[in-house]
Formats: structure tokens, C-alpha cells, sequence
């Protein structure tokens, strides 16, 4: 990445940090409805199966933006073309805005909610995540 901006830096820091959390707790999402697939479906035979049912189930549908999300995030990232503190804000807000569980609202809200209510490590990722962002507001 190239920016001549050098207060950048803290907060390209800080997005790596929030990127790697995210990744983290997507891994374990996609663990935990593993085993709640596995359960209503029997057994996945193998892991290029999984990788299949993650692309094109509709059960791991909503996975699939947090998937894109972290993408998105490693291009800024990556990114050879200079960015701005207001687009690392922007992709930061929307990292917050998109890992919300909700009881109701969107699927991704809601099947977020019930993975943090049956699996204590999604929890405590969760809770780890909520942290992070809250460190970078005070």
C-alpha cells in the first residue's frame, strides 16, 4: 500500500487488527454451522464438499458477507493505490455495522445471534470483537 500519509498508519493498524478478529470469528461461524448442519444432514463427506455447501447451500447463505466483507477489507488492505483516513473510517464502520447479531432483522443478524447463543467460543469472539471496536472510540 502506498500512502504518504503517516497518521494513517495507526488506523490501517488498527483495521488489520479488526480484519484478523473477523477472520478468526468467521472460521469459527462456519465450524459451528458445520456441526448444526451435520446434525440435521448427517456427515460431510470431505472438506472440498464443505467448500461447496459454503458457496452454494442456502443453509451458509448467510455467511457469505461477512466472506465478501473480508475480501473486501484484505483489497484496502493490499490496496497499491493511496487511500484516505475517511475510507478506513468508512470500511471500519461498515465492519461494525455488518457484525451485529440482532434477534430480529436480517438473516446475518439473526443466524449471528443464535451462533453466539450456542457456541461460548463465538461468544467470546463476539465479545472480543465488541471490545475492539469499542478500544478504537475512546
Amino acid at each position: 500500500m502506498s500512502s504518504t500519509d503517516s497518521s494513517l498508519e495507526p488506523t490501517l493498524q488498527y483495521l488489520r487488527q479488526v480484519r484478523l478478529s473477523i477472520l478468526r470469528l468467521h472460521k469459527a461461524l462456519l465450524h459451528s454451522e458445520r456441526v448444526v448442519y451435520e446434525q440435521e444432514y448427517g456427515a460431510i463427506r470431505s472438506n472440498n464438499e464443505f467448500l461447496q455447501l459454503v458457496i452454494g447451500h442456502d443453509w451458509f447463505s448467510w455467511l457469505r458477507p461477512i466472506s465478501q466483507f473480508i475480501v473486501q477489507m484484505d483489497d484496502f488492505i493490499l490496496s497499491k493505490d493511496p487511500v484516505t483516513l475517511e475510507q478506513a473510517d468508512e470500511l471500519l464502520q461498515q465492519a461494525q455495522n455488518l457484525m451485529q447479531p440482532a434477534e430480529e432483522g436480517t438473516q446475518l443478524g439473526q443466524k449471528y445471534y443464535q451462533a453466539i447463543q450456542r457456541d461460548p467460543d463465538i461468544a467470546l469472539m463476539h465479545a472480543d470483537l465488541s471490545q475492539l471496536f469499542q478500544s478504537q472510540r475512546s
